[in-house]
């Protein structure tokens, strides 16, 4: 399970250190793709798997389907971490979600996402007055 927040640094080539505590599930190999609210999802290769499982069950007659799977496959890019516990963000990925060096990585559970430190920020800040409202209605059987 992923937790915690980490501010790691991008180096010049798009290479970012794994927080430790996430080397040992993603040192096998990983699955980078788009994002929510413009971040990068980081998955484990099985819980990749899991995902996409998931996905084939939605009905190739549904539009909304069909243009949220190309998106979120098309961007995705299978990485194997180096022996330091780098990876590299592709590109195209680091355009998507507008990483610069000062990234922050959190865990959400069954994945991480890689955030612009500043992105993060200000999400954060939005949404932790509705977090602190939040009712049973949003999560069932969580209060």
């Amino acid at each position: 399970m992923f937790l915690g927040t980490y501010t790691p640094r991008l180096d010049e080539k798009g290479r970012l250190i794994l927080p430790a505590k996430y080397r040992d599930e993603l040192a096998d190999g990983l699955v980078l793709t788009r994002g929510q609210e413009r971040c990068i999802y980081v998955f484990s290769e099985q819980e990749f798997a899991n995902v996409h499982q998931q996905m084939r069950q939605a009905p190739l007659t549904s539009r909304q389907a069909r243009d949220y799977i190309r998106v979120f496959l098309s961007g995705a890019s299978d990485e194997t971490p180096d022996k330091q516990g780098r990876i590299t963000i592709p590109a195209a990925l680091r355009e998507y979600a507008g990483l610069d060096r000062e990234v922050t990585v959190i865990g959400a559970g069954d994945r991480a996402e890689i955030w612009d430190t500043a992105a993060w920020n200000s999400y954060l800040e939005e949404k932790e007055t509705e977090f602190s409202s939040t009712d049973e209605d949003a999560i069932p059987g969580l209060f």
